[in-house]
């Protein structure tokens, strides 16, 4: 099993707070099943109070970091769910896909055990949010990690997508949350809480040129319109499968 955040998740639950607006739409889209598998769960972001969650994580490390009322955690992979077929109403993945070792597989175990809906929270790799024009390293990863939109019908048919706009103060701290806090990036203890950082390795020279254009004024000068917005289209989805 992929346990990568073993070594780079200790600080994730304090740096990944679920933010309600997204709840809402994830809540909404798994419909009225009452019981729902979480795969790749992490510390347990985004599971619905209301329904029998069972959750499935390989890292021990995120494990530790789930709260004593949390859902039952199962340490496993999405790639071999030890469940048998139906077991679930529903089930659902956040922002986890890209970390699964074979998504194709991971995907088709999920529609295996679930007898209705599959929710993800994802992100589309053909989008490239404006902190790519300072880090287009974090596009080459996304070109190479994520899956496109129009695979995940190939894995589990039909599907419906939906745009997830990010509010301005989102309290999620995901890659691109920080999309109207530009300074956010400057802080390595918030840059912590994204893989993708830790993926990249070195941002330094990026980093440093969106400090000067900060201090300058020119990225408020460039991306002036993101100012006036509340929410933006970063390229995070929802794929619902029914």
């Amino acid at each position: 099993m992929d346990a990568r955040y073993d070594s780079i998740g200790l600080n994730y639950a304090a740096l990944r707070l679920p933010d309600p607006r997204i709840a809402a739409m994830i809540v909404d889209a798994l419909g009225p099943g009452e019981t729902v598998l979480n795969v790749g769960a992490g510390t347990g972001s985004y599971e619905p109070l209301d329904r029998q969650v069972t959750a499935v994580e390989p890292s021990a490390t995120m494990i530790a970091q789930r709260v004593p009322s949390a859902a039952v955690v199962v340490q496993a992979s999405a790639e071999s769910l030890p469940f048998d077929d139906d077991s679930f109403d529903a089930s659902m993945a956040v922002l986890t896909v890209h970390h699964w070792r074979d998504i194709a597989a991971g995907l088709g175990e999920m529609r295996r055990v679930t007898r209705g809906r599959i929710v993800l929270l994802t992100f589309d790799p053909a989008a490239r949010p404006w902190l790519t024009d300072y880090l287009p390293e974090l596009a080459q990863l996304d070109d190479a990690r994520m899956p496109r939109i129009s695979d995940y019908a190939r894995c589990l048919g039909a599907v419906r997508i939906t745009p997830v706009p990010i509010p301005h103060d989102c309290s999620d701290g995901f890659l691109y949350a920080y999309w109207r806090r530009p300074q956010a990036y400057l802080d390595s203890r918030l840059r912590a809480g994204s893989s993708s950082f830790h993926a990249i390795g070195d941002a330094e020279p990026g980093l440093r040129k969106l400090a000067d254009d900060l201090d300058s004024g020119e990225w408020a000068r460039r991306y002036a319109a993101l100012l006036t917005l509340d929410a933006y289209e970063a390229g995070y989805r929802l794929v619902v499968a029914d």
